[in-house]
């Protein structure tokens, strides 16, 4: 998917990591992992989307850095992501996801930072609305919240 020479180095995070990311990677900063603070994220840069969730009513916006960005910046080199959220949730996710469907991890709903209280630091959101093929519960599955890790296979 991305080689080597595509990621470039990362710095270590000045603040406290609120995602770890390892396994087929080309960058590090932490060991053999990629750890990011909440503004290493942001810094990738940050896009937003409306979309309705089975977790609340309404539309809701979300606002998160494209997954497709994160893994370009580590230089991931598999084909799958393997997420894990702070209650031990996992999910596996097709690398492809992210280029086809815009998949972000997002860091604020409805304009506002999300806490482990409500579904945050992290949340894997895919523009539900955008494509009727999202509607459905391997979608809403792979949307893993109060994400911790990411592991590239």
């Amino acid at each position: 998917m991305l080689t080597t020479a595509q990621a470039d180095p990362l710095a270590a995070p000045a603040g406290e990591p609120i995602l770890i990311v390892s396994g087929k990677i080309a960058s590090t900063n932490v060991g053999d992992t990629a750890q990011f603070d909440r503004a290493m994220l942001e810094a990738l840069g940050t896009v937003s989307f409306e979309t309705r969730t089975p977790w609340r009513e309404g539309i809701s916006t979300f606002e998160g850095v494209p997954l497709e960005a994160l893994m370009t910046a580590v230089g991931a080199r598999g084909e799958t992501v393997t997420a894990i959220a702070l209650n031990d949730y996992v999910t596996s996710i097709p690398i492809s996801d992210f280029a086809r469907f815009g998949t972000i991890l997002a860091l604020k709903w409805d304009g506002e930072y999300m806490t482990v209280r409500d579904h945050g630091p992290l949340f894997i959101v895919y523009p539900y609305d955008s494509d009727p093929e999202l509607q459905n519960q391997t979608y809403f599955g792979r949307s893993a919240w109060q994400l911790r890790q990411l592991v590239v296979e």
